[in-house]
């Protein structure tokens, strides 16, 4: 969550509830408090907020690069890492600093995730280890999944960071271990006998594994809040 310093909240606003149950969650948060602790005064959380977002651009841009030189699968880890980090860890900076703007942290920080999304996947895309309409269905996936918890964060008060012990953590972990298995073990996978993009499978999978989750979390949400407007 991005912010650089305290103002009082807008008289009415409510702050969503945080859900994150994700596999690496009760670990990750002990280390992203720590790393608050011991971060210099003059760093704060609209800087890393903006190293999160430019990490993604050059994650996108090596994907791109990869494509000539297998170097640039090298450089998305790299990149991923310092991602986790400044995304991770900007709101945690806030939190530990009581130095919170929550409608302007959300609203950036959710900015930022869809522009940096674009630039991941569509660099992958442009890569040519996942062809074009695999990472377009990802893209579109991704952020319908996104508006369905940006809108359930308003009408429920939740805000879910986690789908299913799955977290962006968890997935720059997958897409880290992807590009290691491409880099040591080539960029196609057999199945039923016939070669496939090791990365359109692991895309298919995720557009399936997205909707599944949409679908779940549009039919749960309303369920409840039928329930809880029922007209008499």
């Amino acid at each position: 969550m991005a912010t650089a310093m305290a103002t009082p909240t807008k008289p009415g606003f409510k702050e969503a509830q945080r859900a994150q149950m994700s596999l690496l969650a009760p670990l990750e948060k002990r280390v992203l408090i720590w790393l608050a602790q011991r971060m210099p005064a003059w760093v704060n959380s609209d800087h890393l907020t903006s190293l999160g977002l430019v990490s993604l651009l050059a994650a996108g841009l090596s994907y791109w690069y990869s494509a000539s030189n297998p170097i640039g699968l090298w450089l998305v880890i790299g990149c991923l890492i310092v991602n986790w980090f400044g995304d991770s860890l900007d709101g945690t900076l806030a939190r530990v600093r009581n130095r919170q703007r929550p409608r302007y942290g959300f609203y950036v920080d959710h900015v930022v995730d869809m522009f940096g999304t674009l630039f991941l996947l569509g660099g992958l895309g442009m890569s040519g280890w996942m062809s074009g309409p695999v990472a377009i269905g990802l893209i579109i996936a991704y952020f319908m999944l996104s508006i369905e918890v940006y809108l359930a964060t308003y009408t429920i008060g939740t805000f879910h960071l986690s789908f299913w012990k799955f977290s962006p953590t968890e997935l720059r972990i997958l897409l880290c271990i992807g590009n290691l298995v491409l880099l040591f073990r080539g960029p196609w996978a057999v199945i039923a006998g016939e070669r496939h993009l090791l990365f359109d499978i692991g895309g298919v999978v995720g557009v399936i594994g997205l909707g599944v989750m949409l679908l779940n979390a549009v039919f749960q949400h309303t369920r409840r809040l039928y329930n809880e407007e029922r007209l008499p």
